[in-house]
């Protein structure tokens, strides 16, 4: 069994920062890619930043300069520090990563249970 623990979301004024964690924890095996996506109300869940194994990382449009997201493989967590925040980065916050609970074992994603992230102009 696999858990994801989100913390770090919250209210703060436009032009403030937050950063967000993600640990998971359980099974696991090996863990691939690291994800935030985020959902606002009436629209649809979009990726907001992720990171491979490798490093790798992919931003969207909307967050470049502004987002930065890493990884501590040590502590199977990942980060998404959030500065310049405005009100169109309202939305809850969710973590997905893609693991494997065992060697022989599929690669899986996992949701976090989603953090409030409210930024009030």
């Amino acid at each position: 069994q696999v858990q994801l623990v989100e913390s770090g979301g919250g209210s703060v004024q436009a032009g403030g920062s937050l950063r967000l964690s993600c640990a998971a924890s359980g099974s696991i095996f090996a863990i691939n890619f690291m994800g935030w996506f985020r959902q606002a109300p009436g629209k649809q869940r979009e990726l907001v930043a992720g990171i491979t194994n490798d490093g790798v990382t992919h931003y969207a449009d909307s967050v470049k300069g502004r987002f930065t997201i890493s990884r501590d493989n040590a502590k199977n967590t990942v980060y998404l520090q959030m500065n310049s925040l405005n009100a169109e980065d309202t939305a809850v916050y969710y973590c997905n990563v893609d693991l494997k609970t065992t060697a022989w074992a599929l690669l899986r994603g996992y949701w976090g249970q989603g953090t409030q992230v409210t930024v009030s102009s």
